[in-house]
Formats: C-alpha cells, sequence, structure tokens
C-alpha cells in the first residue's frame, strides 16, 4: 500500500481547493467556446445520471407512500368511529321518530282528528331587490292571470322568507323577515313557548317578548305561531343564536341574500289589516289649549 508522507499529504490538501476551482473555470471556459460539446456532454452525464436517480426515488417514494398509508389508516380509523358514532345516534332518533309517529297515529284516531286541508300555493320568481318603502324586501313577477293576495306567505325551499305586503297587476312587494317593519310571531319548538321575531334591517332579526322562565336555547329550533291569524303555525323560521352582547337572535334557515324563486301560500289567514283599517292620531287642533 502506498503511504505518503505528511508533507505531501498536506501540500495535495492545500492544492485540492485550487485545482477544483480550476477545472470549474476550465468548464466554464469549455462551455462557452464549444457550445456544442458542453451540450453534448451534459446530455451525456444525463443519461448516465437519470437511471440512478430513479433508482434513488423509488425507495423515497415507497417510503412516503408507506407514511402517507399509515396517517390515511389512522384518519380512517378515526372517521369510521365517528360514522358508527353517528349512525347509532342516528338510529336512536330513528326508533324515537317512529314511536312518536305510532303515538301520533293512535292519537288521532281516539280524538277523531281532522287534518288541515292543504294550502294552495304559486311559484314566482324574484326579479328585483325592492327599496322605497322597507329596506328589505324583494318584488315577484306575476301574470296578469294569477290572482294573489297581500298577506300570502312566501317560502323558499328551507323555510320562512317572508308576506306580501302590496299586490299590483303584475308584481307583488315581499317584507322579508329581516326588515325592521317585520313582526312574526313565533314559538320555541323545544319549550313550546311564544315570542315575538323582530327584524332589524341585518342578516338575523331578534327574538323578543318570551315567557318569563322560558329563556330560549342555544341551537333551539324556532317555527312561525298562530297568533294574531296571520302565519299557520308551525313553519320553520330558524334556530336561536347568542350573541356576545347577550342578545337572542335568530339564525334563518331561509336564504335571504339569494333569493331567486319563492313559493307563495295562501292559507286563508287575516291577519295583516288593510291600511285604511289601520285607526290614526287625529290632528292636534293649535288652537285648544
Amino acid at each position: 500500500m502506498l503511504r505518503l508522507s505528511i508533507p505531501l499529504r498536506q501540500a495535495l490538501s492545500r492544492l485540492t481547493l485550487p485545482v477544483l476551482i480550476a477545472a470549474a473555470f476550465g468548464t466554464m471556459l469549455l462551455g462557452k467556446a464549444d457550445t456544442l460539446l458542453a451540450e453534448r456532454l451534459r446530455t451525456v452525464m444525463t443519461d448516465i445520471l437519470t437511471p440512478v436517480w430513479g433508482a434513488l426515488q423509488e425507495p423515497v417514494a415507497a417510503t412516503r407512500q408507506a407514511f402517507d398509508d399509515l396517517a390515511h389508516l389512522a384518519s380512517l380509523r378515526s372517521e369510521n368511529a365517528r360514522l358508527r358514532e353517528e349512525n347509532e345516534r342516528l338510529w336512536r332518533w330513528h326508533s324515537t321518530a317512529l314511536a312518536l309517529d305510532a303515538e301520533n297515529q293512535l292519537l288521532r284516531r281516539q280524538l277523531d282528528f281532522v287534518p288541515e286541508a292543504a294550502p294552495s300555493y304559486r311559484t314566482a320568481r324574484v326579479v328585483a331587490d325592492a327599496g322605497g318603502v322597507y329596506a328589505k324586501a324583494v318584488l315577484v313577477a306575476t301574470g296578469p292571470s294569477q290572482s294573489f293576495r297581500k298577506g300570502q306567505v312566501a317560502l323558499d325551499e328551507r323555510g320562512l322568507v317572508g308576506r306580501i305586503t302590496e299586490v299590483g297587476s303584475r308584481s307583488a312587494r315581499v317584507l322579508l323577515a329581516t326588515d325592521m317593519n317585520s313582526r312574526i310571531p313565533v314559538t320555541l319548538e323545544g319549550s313550546r313557548a311564544r315570542a315575538m321575531m323582530v327584524g332589524t334591517n341585518g342578516n338575523r332579526p331578534r327574538l323578543q317578548h318570551w315567557p318569563e322562565g322560558n329563556l330560549p336555547q342555544e341551537g333551539e329550533r324556532v317555527v312561525t305561531s298562530a297568533e294574531a291569524n296571520a302565519f299557520p303555525s308551525g313553519l320553520p323560521v330558524g334556530v336561536v343564536h347568542w350573541t356576545a352582547s347577550g342578545a337572542a337572535e335568530i339564525e334563518l334557515f331561509a336564504h335571504l341574500d339569494r333569493l331567486d324563486v319563492v313559493r307563495l301560500f295562501d292559507y286563508g289567514l287575516g291577519g295583516i289589516l288593510p291600511p285604511e283599517a289601520v285607526a290614526r292620531p287625529e290632528p292636534r287642533n293649535s288652537n285648544r289649549r
């Protein structure tokens, strides 16, 4: 075995860096002088190293895939546990619903229950966000052959939208539930307590005037009440949401910000009074002392 002396090894170590720098500069000059030769050398080196890179990538890719499979299995296990729990909960609710349905049928037979007639309705397209008197209202297009009247209830596919307040020959104005002029009697579905939903011109109406001792619960469903003969009972409205300031609001089911088509139901109710039926204060007599 060839042994090098210490001075020779030190001299070679000092020459390594200058030799590499010179080789790099030489390669650069060669590439500038003969681009075709440099391109050929680069192509040859690429062809030589490509199988090596491919061989090195296979175990790396296999290792990465193994880790991804382990993470996916862990997520599948947790997802499976969540779905199993949800399925059990749904089955419990299914059993409860079947029991309530059987009880309901029994009570109806015992009470000789007469079901309410299905209301008539027509579908109308929303053509504009109406301003003017109301801040939150929409105009719907109605045909001349279609008969609409004030007080009809407007719903979308999810829940209550509002009610008709003005009717023309080819259009009708629907006052939305979020308008500050809107006052809708509602029922808290959990406690069956009555309350009033008041519009605020915002996205969520306020819930007011519930009975003492029946505090609305977060997430409790709210439906319409038949008080004042303005709405039928049981129409889906929304759920209760408490704000950070402690105000009870209702997150509506209906998507009032993107109304395209509404259904106008005629329940035959007369709870909305015409303007001439509303009592107006008499003007003050300036001579009266």
